[in-house]
């Protein structure tokens, strides 16, 4: 029930991008985690969304992502990538992208990916998007050149002082 329930998602996130205009920047991502739909993703509906992704393919429901449910994990974003290319590459959707990479929410290197240690990496994953520092995130944070604060890491791990 619960793969059934991670393929569904998968194919909900899917269905979503093609129906995203691609007129503006980072237009895929503020459409898929902007709760509120006010246009800007908060650090708080950012930490909403990465609890829930974490759940969804969480299969066992143990609190960590073994390398069998993050390899999952890592095909649905390489096939939201495929399906989104120009944004992802084109506009500025790599450190979003590379924010939710293994390595990047493993800190301690074992392989397994605990719940806290994905959700620790949020705020500095966050951070490193904003790219005008001004604590949410709208489509003008996103394009080609954009950096964020976090001296353009937009990931977990490499971005810890």
């Amino acid at each position: 029930m619960r793969t059934l329930f991670t393929l569904a998602a998968a194919t909900a996130l899917t269905a979503t991008a093609a129906l995203a205009q691609m007129d503006a920047p980072g237009s895929h991502f503020v459409e898929n985690w902007d709760y509120d739909r006010d246009g800007q993703v908060t650090l708080e509906e950012a930490t909403q969304k990465r609890g829930e992704i974490f759940f969804m393919f969480d299969q066992d429901e143990n609190g960590v992502l073994d390398s069998a449910e993050y390899d999952l994990f890592d095909e649905t974003r390489a096939l939201d990538r495929e399906n989104n290319a120009a944004e992802h590459e084109q506009m500025g959707l790599r450190n979003a992208d590379e924010g939710m990479n293994r390595a990047n929410n493993d800190p301690d290197g074992d392989g397994m990916v605990t719940e806290a240690e994905f959700n620790a990496s949020t705020e500095s994953w966050f951070t490193g998007m904003d790219s005008d520092g001004d604590g949410v995130l709208t489509a003008a944070d996103f394009g080609p050149g954009k950096r964020g604060k976090g001296q353009g890491q937009g990931m977990g791990k490499a971005n810890k002082g």
